[in-house]
């Protein structure tokens, strides 16, 4: 059963060598999942989670308003897998069509599924195996 997450931060990890690594924090439960990602997707996530506006769309952006004027809408986002040191996400939609739902799944990259979860205000929810493996405790961060 997943459980809902929260982002705590966008931060960086450095290394001894003074390498620095956008890590973002989830907080789920009581955990706090770091995932790794790009300079970009990083400053993509913090500009959400902020609430600032880049001064044009990002594709992120671009993105949630195309899926909007398509008819469509993003429901949740899922970190539901982690193998080898590597997350795996899901990105829920919904789209309605001559009055039907119509319910589609993307496999995603967890940084793309959590900077629309941000611009969209949907849930990011974590699966339990997942908080097992790569959770940390909060104090430890």
């Amino acid at each position: 059963m997943p459980s809902v997450a929260t982002v705590r931060g966008v931060g960086a990890n450095v290394t001894d060598e003074g390498e620095r690594t956008p890590v973002v924090m989830l907080e789920v439960d009581d955990a706090v999942v770091p995932i790794f990602v790009s300079e970009d997707q990083a400053e993509s996530i913090r500009l959400a989670f902020e609430g600032r506006p880049f001064e044009r769309p990002l594709t992120h952006d671009l993105l949630v308003e195309m899926t909007t004027e398509f008819g469509a809408a993003i429901n949740r986002v899922r970190i539901d897998d982690l193998s080898t040191r590597t997350f795996f996400a899901k990105i829920e939609t919904e789209q309605y069509r001559n009055g039907e739902p119509r319910e589609l799944t993307f496999d995603a990259r967890p940084s793309d599924a959590i900077a629309l979860a941000l611009r969209t205000d949907c849930p990011i929810e974590v699966a339990d195996d997942v908080i097992e493996e790569a959770g940390r405790p909060p104090s430890s961060i």
